[in-house]
């Protein structure tokens, strides 16, 4: 497994607009094979930060989500929202591991 987690901070007034693109490349996001899970969230006490949290199931996984219609979409629909350049940070699943421990 391959965890990606993308801080995204957006314009105060694209809030709205970002959460509907987000959501929709999210909902195709979770139907790719390589895909374990694909999470949105956003920050409560600053809710124009969002953190993207993808699960892949390895590492090809997700060049492939970056080959797909929806995430280059998403990738130009949401770029003139953002307040700076997001960034994506890769991390190991320590827990549960393959055996599910």
């Amino acid at each position: 497994m391959l965890i990606v987690m993308v801080h995204v901070h957006v314009k105060t007034e694209s809030i709205e607009a970002f959460k509907h693109a987000t959501l929709e490349n999210a909902r195709n996001s979770v139907g790719e094979p390589g895909v374990a899970r694909f999470d949105v969230v956003q920050q409560k006490d600053d809710p124009t930060h969002f953190v993207l949290v993808e699960v892949y199931r390895n590492e090809q996984a997700t060049v492939k989500h970056k080959e797909t219609a929806h995430y280059l979409s998403w990738r130009d629909t949401v770029a003139d929202m953002m307040a700076e350049p997001r960034q994506g940070i890769k991390y190991a699943n320590v827990f549960p591991d393959e055996q599910g421990w």
